[in-house]
């Protein structure tokens, strides 16, 4: 049974414990098939149910990253999970929170806590639902360029960082590359069919103004964010994660301005740094210095605590 309320107390990420631990970076669970790890999360099949495993892995330009973001999979599970709970509007994905393995893998248990979820089994809708509210990234740079954004033409003379007259939905696919494609309505309308494209984008749409709500209430401003859903039996669920610090790009509301990027509270300081090198953004990536990697792990946790309201223990 679901329920709108997501009990704080309970799943308050125990940052004490998590910080005697290495962060994890990969994982293999001996007699459960691995059906596939992505940049994030290890994905594992559980016969009629799937196991998501969010580690600690970062990438940055489409590359995973050597170093790992500590209790960053723990923030991205349990933020997800705590927006799963409160939008009851919409159906998602997520059985449980947490998996306990059985005996025989007991020594994995501290491996998963915190940063399990057990999941349904969808058919993942090939588009990428992104629901933009102000001006940043690529968005920013479309902008620039033609005065529009995902076909939807906006006022001029905005600014970087500025808020759109009302969220637009600019849908995306990936390519065999990993990279974000920018689709039009057009598009997808054909690639999805008109009925379920409605449903994707109208869903998308009261998502992203309820977590911005919520959001604005707790001191953070989402500028965009994507979703993704999957369907099952005809029903479409969110699916994935939702409105966490990977998906989504957080400002805090006290240091916006608008023409100038915002301080954010993702792995804006692993973008940063990586942008000081001499790096042609294809593989292999470069280490990241000791600070960078304390800076990032802290500004996930500090979304985590204002979003959800649990105190962190430091």
């Amino acid at each position: 049974m679901r329920s709108s309320e997501f009990d704080v107390e309970r799943w308050t990420l125990d940052v004490e414990r998590l910080l005697q631990m290495p962060p994890l970076t990969t994982l293999e669970l001996p007699g459960i098939k691995k059906l596939r790890s992505g940049k994030v999360r290890e994905v594992f099949d559980l016969g009629e149910t799937l196991l998501f495993v969010a580690t600690d892995r970062v990438s940055a330009f489409d590359c995973i990253l050597p170093d790992a973001i500590p209790d960053k999979g723990a923030v991205l599970n349990q933020l997800s999970a705590f927006w799963f709970h409160r939008f009851d509007f919409v159906p998602n994905h997520m059985i449980a929170i947490q998996y306990n393995p059985p005996d025989e893998l007991a020594s994995v248990y501290e491996q998963l806590r915190r940063r399990s979820m057990i999941v349904r089994k969808t058919e993942p809708l090939p588009v990428e639902c992104v629901v933009r509210g102000y001006l940043a990234g690529s968005g920013w740079k479309e902008y620039q360029e033609s005065g529009s954004v995902g076909g939807h033409k906006l006022p001029g003379g905005l600014e970087l960082a500025s808020q759109l007259p009302e969220p637009i939905f600019t849908p995306a696919t990936k390519s065999e590359s990993g990279h974000d494609i920018n689709i039009d309505w057009p598009e997808c309308c054909r690639i999805l069919g008109e009925d379920v494209a409605e449903q994707a984008r109208d869903l998308s749409l009261r998502i992203y103004a309820a977590g911005r709500e919520h959001a604005a209430q707790c001191g953070i401003m989402v500028a965009d964010t994507k979703f993704e859903f999957g369907k099952v039996d005809g029903q479409l669920l969110l699916i994935d994660e939702c409105l966490t610090p990977d998906s989504s790009r957080f400002w805090p509301a006290d240091a916006y301005i608008t023409g100038q990027s915002p301080p954010s509270f993702d792995k804006q300081f692993v973008r940063d740094y990586l942008e000081t090198l001499d790096w042609d953004k294809t593989p292999p990536a470069p280490s990241l210095p000791a600070d960078v990697i304390s800076k990032t792990s802290a500004k996930y946790r500090e979304a985590f605590t204002r979003l959800t309201g649990a105190d962190l223990v430091t």
